[in-house]
């Protein structure tokens, strides 16, 4: 990637620029191609034996389709009549009532004291939920402040993400429930104390808990990085996988 976007480039892009870095793998069909970008990007559902229904293939943006095809061939030939699948027509968690809010955005933060590009942010990422976070705000004004090192994220999300999003780590929240270890050059490290202490309360960690959450992050992305230097896929997942997991007490 380097290379290409710096052959037009006047002044050349190195690693050091890179401030996040993810990847992903795809499920595909087997098919008669070899190449990877000719297979089908579509799901496929099976009944191989009683009792079990697999779905192959597919992609996170059609979940809702692989869901429908999916418990339609479960529950055909079943005894009792089940209900036609209605799920085209119900909404998502946060998204009843989100276009009034969003219209209202700025009395929200007249109200609440926050800078409308942050009430943007909330009612982006939590739709109609957001209110919720807003509620956390009004209890303690300091969550309203961004979290250090991560100032795109208001503190409010730290704890609602151990609070109400079933978080139980601070690797949960960095990496999982926002975006803090791909967004930042850091990847979370400068965030991870004040996170972890954010999150101590709601969770019941003591002080041995929080210092053994931030030290398994730190080492989560120290192996992260050293995965990276390697040569092939099998020594970079050595590497990866070398951070220990994490353990509550």
């Amino acid at each position: 990637l380097l290379e290409h976007v710096n052959s037009v480039l006047s002044v050349p892009l190195t690693r050091d620029d890179v401030e996040g870095v993810y990847a992903g793998l795809r499920p595909l069909l087997a098919g008669e191609s070899d190449a990877t970008s000719k297979l089908s990007r579509e799901h496929t559902v099976a009944h191989p034996v009683p009792g079990l229904v697999v779905v192959a293939g597919g992609k996170y943006t059609t979940y809702r389709v692989m869901a429908k095809d999916a418990v339609d061939e479960a529950v055909h030939g079943l005894d009792q009549r089940v209900a036609e699948c209605v799920t085209e027509e119900t909404p998502l968690v946060g998204a009843e009532g989100y276009h009034a809010l969003w219209n209202a955005r700025a009395r929200i933060a007249a109200r609440t004291g926050l800078h409308v590009v942050r009430v943007e942010h909330l009612l982006n990422r939590y739709g109609s939920l957001a209110e919720e976070l807003l509620d956390l705000i009004v209890a303690d004004p300091t969550l309203g402040e961004p979290l250090p090192a991560a100032e795109d994220y208001l503190r409010a999300e730290i704890v609602y993400a151990a609070s109400h999003e079933g978080a139980r780590h601070l690797d949960d929240v960095l990496t999982r429930r926002t975006r803090i270890s791909i967004e930042t050059f850091d990847r979370g490290t400068r965030s991870a104390r004040e996170a972890a202490e954010l999150m101590a309360p709601v969770l019941g960690w003591d002080k041995d808990q929080i210092e053994r959450e931030v030290e398994h992050y730190q080492k989560r992305v120290e192996a992260e990085r050293e995965s990276q230097r390697q040569p092939d896929d099998l020594t970079a997942d050595a590497a990866r996988l070398g951070a220990p997991e994490i353990v509550s007490f």
